[in-house]
């Protein structure tokens, strides 16, 4: 037996697969283009297992994903695939409809053709898990409830409408095809091998390096914090015993503005790698422009996951953030490694 997993060598298909490696026998096929954001080298402690195989692809090469299909015939595919920030969405939207969009039609069409060539019993078994996020039901007031799996989408990002459209299809596959779906909402991932242009390796990556912290508008941006350890626990949990057909909220518990997030990570740098001049990291948080159609709370209400499948968080925020700093002081080499020139660039220019 086998899963597909699309993605597998970005932040969270990373650590899904060595969290799945770790805790089952059953091998993993990664299918990964390898884009800015996905490396390899997160997958370095798998080198030499005989249950993980990287093909090097596109999820939009409709053949390649047909021949994976044919050749492994896994029991699931799990899509993990996506291009995931607000920010280079706004800058360049296109590139967010081609994988977001089109390649989820792609993987969708070979995934519903293979799944209707299996027998009886593979058939029954087969199941098709789409990762999405809490964006496409857009923002909340203060007092308003937090997302459930009822609320309406309302995407308000680019990137949040290439998600939206994107889980559009998947419950249109399911309900025109008859093909059996799975589909994750999850709010803000954070932990070991996430790229640098997301709020806690950013501000970790430029803490150190003596470079102002950008903090969008006043900072009171609400998210709800969910571990990536966490998160890849709830997918096996919704992969091993979910209805088919059906959306399931991943949360953390953990609602937080970035302005709280970012104190607390220079608290723990002060404790952990404190300044040679004995300044607080705080001293380098800087409030920039606030970014276009900024949504100011996300927060996820995952009680039917609790309620119908057993599954909470584990981590708590402080205990999560405290690894994840202890992780990236660890691991300075990974971080130099994908901060190219093109990525210091970027930065340079967004936050400019």
């Amino acid at each position: 037996m086998a899963i597909l997993v699309t993605g597998g060598a970005g932040f969270i298909g990373s650590n899904f697969v060595i969290d799945w490696l770790a805790s089952h026998d059953e091998a993993l096929v990664n299918l990964d283009a390898l884009t800015y954001a996905g490396n390899l080298a997160n997958l370095d402690g798998l080198r030499g297992d005989s249950r993980h195989r990287f093909v090097h692809g596109d999820i939009r090469d409709r053949a390649l994903v047909e021949r994976l299909l044919g050749e492994h015939r896994p029991r699931a595919v799990l899509h993990f695939a996506a291009e995931s920030h607000v920010d280079r969405s706004i800058h360049g939207p296109e590139a967010f409809v081609d994988t977001n969009v089109t390649g989820t039609l792609r993987l969708l069409e070979a995934a519903t053709a293979y799944w209707r060539a299996l027998e009886e019993a593979e058939r029954s078994a087969f199941c098709f898990l789409h990762v999405s996020t809490d964006e496409v039901f857009g923002t909340l007031g203060p007092k308003d409830a937090p997302f459930t799996e009822a609320n309406r989408y309302l995407p308000n990002s680019p990137y949040a409408a290439s998600k939206a459209a994107s889980d559009h299809l998947v419950r249109a596959w399911h309900h025109t095809y008859g093909l059996p779906v799975v589909t994750t909402n999850c709010s803000n991932n954070y932990g070991p091998y996430q790229f640098p242009e997301k709020l806690i390796p950013l501000c970790i990556h430029r803490a150190l390096a003596g470079e102002p912290l950008p903090v969008y508008g006043n900072g009171l941006q609400v998210r709800d914090w969910l571990h990536v350890t966490d998160h890849c626990a709830a997918i096996r949990t919704v992969l091993a015993a979910a209805r088919v057909g059906e959306t399931w909220n991943i949360g953390g518990h953990n609602e937080l503005t970035n302005l709280e997030v970012v104190h607390t990570l220079c608290a723990l740098l002060d404790e952990l790698r404190p300044r040679a001049d004995g300044i607080p990291y705080a001293r380098q948080i800087t409030h920039v422009r606030d970014r276009p159609g900024h949504d100011r709370r996300y927060a996820i209400d995952a009680s039917k996951l609790a309620r119908e499948l057993g599954w909470s968080p584990a981590e708590t925020f402080t205990s999560g953030i405290r690894s994840t700093v202890a992780w990236y002081l660890a691991n300075e080499a990974w971080v130099r490694d994908v901060t190219s020139g093109a990525y210091r660039e970027w930065l340079g220019r967004h936050y400019a």
